[in-house]
């Protein structure tokens, strides 16, 4: 019996300009591919194939053939153009038609020379995600079909279609509420001392379990959460001041993620098998990657959380040079509670990925958070922002005008004050606000104080009356406050300290006790 992954429908997107990877299964001796021009064959070797097409200029449609001399699977509506898979938690899967102007977008969609592949959310892999995927296809745009795609990924699709006169294929693989632990295997994870207590944690939760038990609660979880969700999302829009307090006394305990096991969606290691392992290793441009809020209870590891899972994908997909364009984490705190000082932490790990793993993007949207809600809606400058760094770090479209704001690089002092010095800033800094504000300095002790900040072309000129000789600066060091300091093209400057040094800890996690 001839078969191929799910991902492999009528109307996808194959990668131009590259080598275009078939594979699957026959019980034949050989397998023959045709699309266009290109007929290609293979042996088959203990069940499995692999074909490699030659590398096509962007067009269509074609139709690709795929024969092992008993069946033959007939796929129509090929376009050859920019793939990219797009992965995360909650802000790269919140959906169109729930981001800002959302339902009017949907509404008057056009062919945007966008398509997608919703990869099915199946938390195990089993006979519940074999059938998902037979439900599965690649999406054209449409305003009834675009409702549930990543937002994100949309309208970095959309800009990057039309900046390249050619059709891009996003592939969705992405869950709500999932660390990077979800998503990379037990094999790289135990290859890093710092990564163990995510996989510790989980041993130590499923040891001795009774699996029909477990099986048992977990459809019970099932079936409450989802009337939970229910009832707190219509208080949410129907009461005039809704806080979480009042929900949890009206409705229950928000029982989220549910027991844990080997079908948590939350587990580590787990949607690395039953969702990324399902479309890997389908050619592809690069990866968008939008995650971090669900790491913030191990923000001092979570560099190598993330380098990790780079290092994975790069490794599956068979190529150590595929482009990762990350959005940096944006300002949150949730209404009433303390500022626990752990996001800058996630912050500052993407951007030191950024700096220090080659043929990486960063998206700076610091100003694109909410005070209380932790899913901002104006996903389109989001979207837009990875574009840009895409055309600047990937196609060469562009230049670092429109692809970064202001950078930290060094610093010097001049007596009681000190002189921060920036990247991308050669047009100038600007203030957007009464006046500067988010720095902070220090001197050996270590103790921070608020400083007034000037700017001087590209520089800032940092100082306070209680730091004599100042040794410490750092930049929106917090997990939420008014950012007042941009570029000249609109781009917030990213969050930042002159030293990993400088006594700065966190001082707790909204994730704390988390299925413990």
């Amino acid at each position: 019996m001839l078969s191929l992954p799910a991902i492999f429908s009528n109307h996808m997107v194959f990668q131009r300009e590259k080598n275009i990877l078939l594979w699957g299964e026959s019980d034949a001796q050989s397998v023959t591919a045709v699309i266009g021009d290109n007929k290609i064959s293979t042996d088959v070797k203990d069940g499995k194939w692999e074909i490699e097409l030659p590398p096509m200029e962007a067009g269509g449609p074609y139709e690709l053939e795929v024969s092992d001399g008993n069946e033959t699977k007939k796929y129509i509506d090929i376009m050859l153009g920019e793939v990219w898979l797009a992965g995360g938690q909650s802000n790269m899967e919140l959906e169109l038609q729930n981001s800002k102007n959302g339902k009017e977008v949907c509404a008057n969609v056009k062919d945007e020379g966008v398509r997608y592949y919703y990869t099915p959310k199946v938390s195990w892999v089993g006979e519940e995600l074999s059938e998902a995927e037979k439900q599965s296809e690649w999406q054209h745009c449409t305003p009834d079909t675009c409702k549930k795609w990543s937002a994100v990924a949309y309208y970095f699709a959309k800009k990057l279609s039309k900046e390249l006169g050619v059709t891009v294929g996003i592939i969705g693989c992405n869950w709500g509420g999932t660390s990077a632990s979800c998503w990379t295997s037990r094999e790289f994870m135990e290859q890093e001392t710092l990564l163990k207590p995510y996989l510790d944690k989980y041993d130590k939760a499923v040891k001795g379990q009774d699996i029909e038990e477990y099986i048992k609660a977990r459809e019970d979880y099932i079936k409450y959460q989802a009337e939970f969700d229910k009832n707190v999302g219509h208080y949410y829009q129907t009461a005039e001041n809704p806080t979480w307090d009042e929900a949890i006394s009206l409705f229950g305990e928000n029982q989220y993620p549910g027991p844990m096991g080997p079908r948590n969606e939350t587990r580590p290691c787990g949607l690395y098998e039953s969702l990324l392992k399902r479309v890997m290793p389908y050619t592809l441009r690069g990866f968008l990657y939008y995650q971090g809020e669900e790491d913030d209870h191990m923000p001092y590891t979570y560099y190598t959380m993330l380098s990790t899972l780079v290092r994975q994908w790069r490794h599956d997909w068979r190529d150590d040079e595929l482009p990762f364009m990350c959005v940096q984490l944006p300002m949150f705190k949730n209404d009433g509670e303390p500022d626990y000082h752990n996001w800058p932490f996630i912050r500052e790990a993407q951007m030191r990925l950024f700096k220090t793993v080659k043929n990486t993007g960063i998206a700076v949207i610091l100003d694109k958070g909410e005070y209380g809600n932790i899913h901002p809606v104006e996903k389109d400058v989001v979207g837009e922002r990875l574009c840009e760094q895409a055309l600047y770090h990937v196609y060469k479209k562009n230049n670092e005008k429109s692809a970064f704001g202001p950078v930290y690089n060094s610093y010097e002092t001049d007596k009681n004050k000190m002189i921060l010095h920036f990247e991308h800033a050669d047009g100038g800094m600007e203030c957007r606000g009464q006046q500067l504000s988010g720095f902070e300095i220090a001197g050996d002790d270590k103790k921070y104080y608020v400083a007034s900040a000037e700017i001087c072309g590209n520089t800032i000129v940092v100082s306070a009356e209680d730091v004599e000789k100042p040794k410490y600066a750092r930049y929106c060091w917090t997990n939420y406050a008014e950012v007042t300091l941009y570029g000249k093209n609109g781009i917030p400057a990213a969050p930042f300290r002159t030293s990993y040094d400088d006594g700065a800890v966190a001082t707790g996690s909204r994730n704390e006790g988390v299925w413990e």
